[in-house]
């Protein structure tokens, strides 16, 4: 593989660390190198390790590294039961191969998502490093002639007490490798973690300050062509008639085809194909294509809020409870559309053979992908090769049963084999916001009972909006009876103590592609049924906090990080004033992936309805922290993720045409607008869950109720209108 690192930034970057600290040289090793290591001296013992003659170990990691720290937390586990330095620890990507790869959750597939990186790999992991440290004790004691009882390892060696003998694993990689390769072999106490739950420094950090990091958009291959697609300007529309001329006679342009998703301009280099893209004239035919608009749309779903749905969970009988009670509450409860709008536009490098298709991408589900492709290509899936990069954010968007943007350059590089060149597909930012896959638009309906002592007895929710699975390759196992639960998770499963709780839901068929997005369904019902059981705690004149404690009795891990939280955030103290502004506190407790998760939001709000989110106390319970650094990271990022889209995004649509086109149009949050967070982790040994998504759910409801205690205006529209809140 023949690369260069791109001009400009990255050579900026590069230049500005060896004049600050002296050249670093990247921890991570890149793919290709590793494959040149002497096979014979290199000791492989699984699919995830492999120990090199100068004692260096690779870990190879089958999840993407987008951000969020799989590239240190996945060799930690290695690290701790093989027993190696961490300074010795390499990192190389897995290739696409569902047979040693697979994600143990999802079954026959690799991918990463649904924070279940660790979860999935936790003990895999675990014995891939203790097995290789079984084999590496077995060929000392053999080279010794010793029993392999009496040895112990520490630090990349191997240690014989009595006779004061030791060898590093590298010495003992050729031997090792003859081993058998033991059966079952035991983990270590966790009283003998050396590395689990501890924090340390990422193996990703130097690399990706420094510009050394390999994006799949700084690859370049010899004879490397760059494609700019032009898309409908609407979904569902075709190309009816292409002028491509006057994009041909533009300096660079060397072709312009039409594959399924659009029109490609290829060309020398980014900037020529994307001048290309812009002299196409092109007719679309949009008979066939999605007309609708954001107020049509929502109207149709309100609408159908008054109708019932199909029941996803069912228990007692809340419309007689709701008939009985004294105390009766309805709200509703809005949230657009959302674009996933990684700071990385999607990209990817094709090169397509006739008896093979290599690519290079920052990708989510490998062996989806590499189906998707083969089948384009007209190959085998064992013909194409994926070579996974580090991906600058994701969120869901290059998780995609379409593997649209894959699809697309496998598409165009099949188009142009006249040309014999690898093909490099960019999109630009205002591709990814018109280009779709986006978080559903969905609609709430509640409606609760309180009795006479102001307990809930009745908990009625309505929901509506696009099933993201529908039609897709997940639909059979995921959809059941009529019910996406990704469109009901954190509702259906409601933990709270309601003796009579009815959920339904609606999933109107609209022609907008749509797509996970961070935190899936929750990222709507959790605000939903958050804000809500604060209304209910007010109508019952109780503290917010204490009434959600007392109905979380039996939920004890909810129960624990809420009771961490409100105690950090110093819930039952008076918020200190500030002049000119009102100042309020909110919280909210919710559970995803597994993994429980309680904030507690301060905000001061402005006479013009303007606000801050001043502080946020964040208490979560992932079972074990593997690396604590890494879980307070991805309860920051999710916290700022949330509040972002709590405050900023919607994509909104005129006439089936999306009408934000950049981040001057699509706002996320700015860096002087992150609150200050504290994040607090409850101890304990049960097996980690995920971290990646967890801390989005109880932000936005913690600040709409912390807004409502400022204020006492009641926010349930996403983003939040800041008119709502001024001073009468």
């Amino acid at each position: 593989m023949d690369t260069t690192i791109d001009l400009g930034r990255r050579d900026f970057l590069k230049a500005g660390a060896a004049l600050g600290a002296g050249l670093t040289i990247a921890f991570y090793l890149p793919s290709g190198l590793a494959a040149k290591l002497p096979a014979a001296t290199t000791f492989k013992p699984n699919a995830f390790i492999r120990v090199a003659p100068d004692g260096s170990v690779t870990v190879i990691v089958k999840h993407l590294e987008m951000g969020q720290g799989v590239n240190t937390g996945l060799p930690t586990l290695v690290a701790e039961e093989l027993d190696v330095p961490w300074d010795k620890i390499r990192v190389e990507s897995a290739p696409a191969d569902a047979t040693l790869y697979n994600n143990l959750q999802w079954g026959k597939m690799q991918g990463t998502g649904g924070s279940s990186s660790m979860a999935n790999s936790y003990l895999q992991l675990r014995r891939a490093g203790a097995t290789a440290r079984a084999m590496l004790i077995a060929a000392a004691a053999d080279m010794w002639k010793v029993d392999a009882k009496s040895l112990s390892t520490r630090d990349g060696m191997v240690l014989h007490a009595s006779s004061r003998r030791k060898a590093g694993y590298g010495q003992l990689a050729e031997s090792a490798a003859t081993m058998p390769v033991p059966q079952d072999v035991a983990l270590k106490p966790a009283r003998d973690f050396k590395y689990i739950g501890k924090q340390f420094k990422r193996t990703d950090a130097k690399a990706k300050s420094n510009g050394s990091a390999e994006f799949a958009g700084d690859l370049r291959l010899p004879g490397m062509l760059t494609a700019v697609l032009a898309r409908p300007p609407s979904f569902g529309a075709r190309a009816a008639k292409v002028r491509p001329d006057k994009a041909l006679a533009l300096p660079g342009v060397r072709a312009v085809v039409e594959v399924p998703r659009g029109v490609a301009v290829i060309a020398a280099d980014f900037w020529a194909a994307k001048k290309g893209r812009d002299a196409l004239q092109i007719e679309w035919d949009e008979s066939a294509a999605e007309r609708v608009s954001s107020a049509e749309l929502r109207q149709r779903y309100l609408d159908l809020l008054d109708k019932p749905g199909t029941v996803a969970r069912n228990e007692g009988d809340a419309a007689t409870a709701f008939t009985a009670a004294p105390t009766k509450f309805e709200a509703r409860f809005e949230f657009p559309y959302l674009a996933h709008a990684p700071m990385e536009p999607l990209n990817c490098v094709v090169h397509l053979k006739d008896d093979s298709c290599e690519i290079w991408a920052g990708s989510q589900s490998q062996t989806s992908d590499q189906a998707t492709a083969a089948h384009i290509a007209g190959l085998k899936p064992e013909q194409v090769f994926i070579h996974t990069t580090f991906a600058g954010g994701s969120f869901g968007r290059r998780a995609n049963p379409a593997s649209d943007y894959i699809a697309e350059a496998v598409s165009v590089a099949r188009a142009t084999r006249h040309l014999d060149a690898p093909i490099r597909l960019m999109w630009t930012r205002e591709d990814d916001l018109h280009g779709g896959f986006y978080r559903p638009m969905f609609v709430h309906a509640l409606s609760a009972g309180l009795d006479a002592e102001g307990s809930p007895v009745a908990w009625s929710q309505r929901i509506v909006g696009q099933s993201i699975l529908a039609g897709t390759p997940f639909e059979s196992a995921m959809v059941k009876d009529g019910i996406d639960r990704t469109s009901v998770e954190g509702a259906a499963n409601l933990a709270y103590a309601i003796p009579n709780l009815h959920v339904d839901l609606h999933s109107p068929r609209v022609g907008i592609p749509v797509l996970w997005w961070r935190s899936v369904g929750h990222t709507h019902t959790a605000f939903a049924t958050e804000a809500f059981m604060d209304e209910l705690a007010l109508a019952a004149k109780r503290d917010p906090y204490l009434f959600r404690r007392d109905l979380l009795a039996q939920q004890p891990r909810l129960k624990g990080v809420l009771e961490l939280a409100a105690d950090k955030a110093g819930w039952s103290k008076p918020l200190a004033e500030k002049p000119g502004v009102r100042r309020g506190r909110g919280i909210a407790v919710h559970e995803s992936f597994h993994t429980y998760v309680a904030e507690v939001a301060e905000v001061s709000v402005r006479p013009d309805g303007s606000f801050r989110v001043d502080r946020v106390v964040c208490a979560v319970d992932c079972g074990l922290a593997v690396n604590p650094d890494q879980v307070r990271a991805q309860m920051e990022g999710g916290i700022g993720f949330a509040l972002s889209a709590a405050r900023h995004s919607a994509i909104t649509f005129k006439d089936g045409r999306v009408e934000q086109a950049n981040f001057d149009s699509y706002p996320l949050l700015r860096i002087s607008e992150m609150p200050q967070v504290e994040v607090h982790i409850m101890p304990s040994e049960a097996a980690p869950t995920g971290v990646g998504e967890p801390g989005v759910p109880p932000l936005a409801p913690a600040v709409a109720n912390a807004l409502f205690a400022a204020t006492g205006k009641r926010l349930r529209r996403l983003p939040f209108e800041t008119a709502e809140l001024r001073s009468a």
